[in-house]
């Protein structure tokens, strides 16, 4: 994760597409320095690509590209996001077919601001210097469930990405030790 701004996954160098919204103008309560998030869960191929690829449409909306980063990897990557996943999203006008789970590794985490977890702690991956936020969401692992559970998890996951990008706009991204929703 060389540059973590716009990428896909912890590995990709490559830039999230644009949305079709129109960005609102930026708030002039967002910090100066670019806020970089990465979520994290152990595949890296459920809940992680769905907040990053939610984050990324969020980041769109508010007009925040160039102040907010995003980043995603798992401590044990699966080979394909999880099918039953992509479905949900594409409900939801958002295509993460072409994601691939990648690892993430404490020397990347190094350089982020926030790590937000998905229910899998990622103690033992955070280096212990490491002087970051994070917050772990408790979420339900989406493997192997029926698409209206992983449906329930995605509007989750959505609402926390949204309530996520108000602190940052609030400039409150860093006050709070946990959130646990």
């Amino acid at each position: 994760m060389t540059q973590p701004d716009d990428t896909t996954n912890a590995a990709s160098s490559e830039p999230a597409p644009t949305t079709d919204s129109t960005p609102t103008s930026q708030p002039e309560s967002i910090a100066t320095d670019p806020v970089t998030l990465a979520f994290v869960c152990v595949q890296n191929a459920g809940r992680s690509q769905m907040a990053a690829a939610f984050a990324r449409r969020e980041r769109d909306r508010r007009g925040l590209r160039g102040r907010v980063r995003i980043c995603t990897g798992g401590t044990h990557p699966a080979e394909d996001v999880h099918e039953v996943v992509v479905d949900a999203m594409l409900e939801r006008g958002v295509d993460i077919s072409d994601r691939t789970p990648s690892e993430i590794t404490p020397g990347e985490l190094a350089s982020v601001d926030v790590v937000i977890t998905m229910g899998c702690s990622a103690s033992g991956i955070c280096p212990a210097t490491w002087n970051g936020e994070s917050r772990d969401w408790d979420l339900d692992d989406p493997h192997g469930r029926a698409l209206e559970d992983v449906v329930r998890i995605r509007d989750e996951i959505e609402r926390l990405v949204e309530e996520l990008f108000d602190d940052i706009e609030t400039g409150t991204v860093g006050e709070r030790e946990d959130s646990t929703e």
